[in-house]
């Protein structure tokens, strides 16, 4: 196993300590706090997450200063290669021998609901910025679990709606074949009807794809306004590019990225990709502060710009951390309470409350892809339309469906 989960530890030591009466009273586990990036590092997502992840969470682990009450913070990584058993797996094994205190990252649905359970079981801390279902805040939903960047209800809102809006009232949808992508059919399927809009089909593709022309054709036949891709990364670069040698959006079709990130785009090109309509939690380009954390992450990733996952791993890292040392423990309930009763405030979210279902509620971004001509080069592709208030863009609390909450 040991061999297949490509894993590496990395010793982060920083040279400021801090305040030894805290350190005094605090109880760490095995002499520091060691933290685990569990990610996809070779398949569909990874470059969303993978290696930028890593990345972020020691530049968090830098910036915070290395040490915890002057323990050192350690740094774990493994692709778990979009697989629930070997993420559950590598969870417990990273719990049970590495000592590892909190999880982070954990793109992929089934692999996040499959690292909360066992995380929860075993009081670590597990804060997802790449899964989207909104299962993780609602029947999963976990006293050490928190859902950092997106869920499929905060997409579904913002891009399901607008384009209801704009004409588009009839849907058709292509969803990858698992937890993901059913969670967010299903939370766009009832944002276009509540919007006014109908959907008229659906078809589920195995997940990961490559061939996506029989889905397509269904989808094409069906004559629906919008074409709904409830899938992400590789599976949606392949879907645009064979929507696009199939003519379908020359024919007047319209097709909805419900999780577009920005290396999609960067792959896939403006000419491609130009007026798509899209909603995500964070851009590298809103204010200096981003622009500033984008030029460091492209220092350590070759000119590549950070994702919203990679942006929400730097954030929860930091933040985790400032509550382990507030806590003075880092068992995982602890943390996430004290977590609760802290406002975000940093590169990724202003005024970001963590809810008490675990759902880190902050404001969301109505996009639209530019133009060639619009663009200024690289990575200087979405215009942003609006922001969507945090208490808009996410489920309402007394709607959710968690057993940590009194809402029967």
């Amino acid at each position: 196993m040991r061999e297949t989960m490509m894993m590496r530890t990395t010793l982060l030591a920083g040279a400021a300590a801090l305040a030894m009466t805290a350190g005094a009273q605090a109880q760490y586990s095995n002499d520091g706090v060691t933290i685990g990036v569990l990610t996809d590092m070779s398949g569909v997502y990874a470059d969303i997450g993978g290696q930028g992840s890593v990345a972020v969470a020691e530049m968090a682990v830098e910036d915070f200063g290395g040490t915890l009450n002057g323990q050192p913070i350690r740094i774990v990584s493994a692709d778990h290669q979009n697989k629930a058993d070997v993420a559950a797996n590598i969870s417990r094994q990273w719990i049970d021998t590495d000592g590892v205190d909190a999880i982070f990252d954990v793109l992929n649905s089934a692999a996040a609901l499959a690292v909360q359970e066992v995380a929860s079981e075993k009081n670590v801390a597990h804060l997802n910025s790449g899964a989207a279902t909104s299962a993780l805040t609602n029947e999963a939903c976990s006293p050490t679990g928190i859902h950092y960047v997106y869920d499929t209800f905060a997409l579904a809102q913002g891009t399901g709606r607008a384009l209801v809006q704009e004409g588009g009232t009839s849907w058709f949808f292509i969803t990858a074949d698992y937890a993901f992508g059913h969670s967010l059919e299903e939370n766009t399927s009832e944002a276009v009807r509540e919007a006014g809009g109908e959907v008229v089909g659906t078809v589920r593709a195995p997940f990961p794809n490559q061939d996506f022309s029989s889905f397509l054709l269904q989808a094409q036949a069906s004559g629906a306004d919008v074409i709904g891709l409830a899938n992400a990364g590789g599976d949606t670069i392949n879907t645009i590019k064979q929507a696009q040698e199939f003519g379908i959006t020359q024919a007047g079709q319209r097709l909805a990225g419900l999780l577009i990130f920005i290396t999609d785009i960067h792959a896939l090109g403006l000419e491609t990709t130009q007026g798509l309509t899209i909603t995500t939690g964070w851009y590298w380009d809103l204010n200096d502060e981003t622009r500033a954390f984008a030029e460091r992450f492209a220092e350590r990733m070759n000119g590549q710009k950070p994702s919203m996952v990679q942006a929400g791993v730097y954030s929860s890292v930091m933040n985790y951390l400032q509550a382990a040392q507030d806590a003075g423990t880092d068992g995982g309930e602890a943390v996430v309470d004290q977590m609760k009763t802290m406002t975000i405030n940093d590169v990724f979210a202003q005024n970001g409350k963590i809810r008490e279902d675990g759902l880190h509620q902050h404001d969301m971004y109505l996009a639209q892809i530019k133009s060639p001509d619009e663009s200024s080069g690289d990575w200087d592709y979405y215009n942003i339309l609006r922001t969507i208030p945090g208490e808009e863009a996410f489920q309402a609390l007394e709607d959710v469906n968690c057993p940590l909450l009194n809402n029967t």
